[in-house]
Parts: structure tokens; C-alpha cells; sequence
């Protein structure tokens, strides 16, 4: 029992990390956060893995119900998704990802909207994550299972937040430079990742489109 339930912790952690790669985030989230103290970032950061964390257990919990009530699908959000991340990587690519010049009495506001989108949704809990959240819960057919995920997913948001909190201080050591090309390779990955999200979208709708033919 323990055995499984470590084997299964093991494929929530790498596939959840691999699909909201942190250190893809990273160079966005600082650009996005350039304007604000070490402090106001950690508090994005926060708020961010924690609209996250939620967004994560409400589709994982409750995805299929949502889906069928309001009559969408998996496929659509992983479009939209790929349209989403295509723009934010292109962006990125281009080293010219937009920042928000943030007067003092506006930083409580700006923290709150960015730390929700685009930060915890898409980019941190995006289609991919949603999907996986939603198929692993179905896959986890005990208490103990379910518990398993639950903390697993904790314990890596917690990861995320360690890695966006040192995240200045990580860069500072490679420099403007080193950030810039960082950046620049993230984002042909990011672009790639959005391809991939997209066609996995497509694909399933033209299938269906073909069968009804």
C-alpha cells in the first residue's frame, strides 16, 4: 500500500512540475514584478500559489461536473490555453514581455489582479494542469489515494512558492545578460508547449467534426 501510494505521489509531483515549470514562470513573473519591493513580490508569489492551489483542488475535485453544467470541454480550454501561452512566449522570445509602471497606493490592486491572472491561471494552473488534476483524481480510487494527491500538490506549491520568492535574488547572480537569454530560450519553449496545447485541443474536435461526417 505504501509502496503505491508513494509510486502514484511520485507521478503527481514530476508530471505537476513539468507542466507548470516553475522555472519557465520565473523570468515572467519578475518582468511583471519589476516594479515592485521584495517583499510586495513574495506577497504576489503567495497569492499567486494560493489562488493556484485552489483552482487546482476545485477542477480536481469537481472538474467533470463543471464541464457538463456548463456544457464545455477539456479541448476548448486547451485552445484557448495554447492562444494564451503562444502570445505570453512570443512576447518572450522577443525579450519585450510588457511591464506595469505601479504608483505606491496602487500596489495592493496590482499585486491582486496579476497574482490572479496571469500568474496563478494560466500560467502556474494552466489546461494542461487542470486536465491532469481532473484525470489523476479519478485515477486515485481510495481515501488514502486522494489524500496522497492532496498533499503531494501542496508540498510542490510549496516549491513554487520557494523558487518565486529567491527568484531576484537568482537572477541578480546571472545578470541582465544571462536573464535576457533566459527569457528568450523559456520563451520558444513556452511557444512550443502552446503548439502542443492547441493541436491536443484540435485534435479531438476534428475527429468528432470527421465522425459526424
Amino acid at each position: 500500500m505504501w509502496g503505491e501510494m508513494l509510486a502514484f505521489a511520485l507521478v503527481v509531483f514530476t508530471s505537476f512540475f513539468t507542466l507548470m515549470n516553475p522555472i519557465g514562470i520565473m523570468p515572467v513573473f519578475l518582468k511583471m514584478t519589476e516594479n515592485l519591493d521584495d517583499q510586495e513580490r513574495i506577497n504576489t508569489a503567495r497569492k499567486a500559489v494560493l489562488t493556484s492551489f485552489l483552482a487546482l483542488m476545485l477542477f480536481a475535485f469537481s472538474g467533470n461536473f463543471l464541464f457538463d453544467f456548463f456544457g464545455i470541454s477539456i479541448h476548448g480550454l486547451r485552445m484557448v490555453g495554447g492562444i494564451v501561452f503562444f502570445v505570453m512566449g512570443q512576447d518572450m522570445l522577443n525579450a519585450r514581455l510588457a511591464s506595469s509602471k505601479v504608483r505606491k497606493e496602487d500596489v495592493k490592486t496590482f499585486v491582486r489582479d496579476i497574482s490572479i491572472t496571469p500568474l496563478a491561471i494560466p500560467m502556474i494552473t494552466g489546461p494542461g494542469s487542470i486536465t491532469n488534476a481532473i484525470i489523476l483524481m479519478n485515477d486515485a480510487n481510495s481515501i488514502e489515494m486522494k489524500i496522497t494527491f492532496v498533499v503531494t500538490i501542496i508540498a510542490l506549491m510549496l516549491l513554487i512558492l520557494i523558487i518565486l520568492s529567491f527568484a531576484g535574488r537568482l537572477v541578480k547572480f546571472l545578470g541582465e545578460t544571462a536573464n535576457t537569454v533566459l527569457m528568450r530560450i523559456m520563451g520558444l519553449i513556452v511557444m512550443v508547449i502552446a503548439i502542443e496545447f492547441f493541436i491536443a485541443g484540435l485534435k479531438p474536435v476534428i475527429q468528432d467534426i470527421w465522425n459526424i461526417q
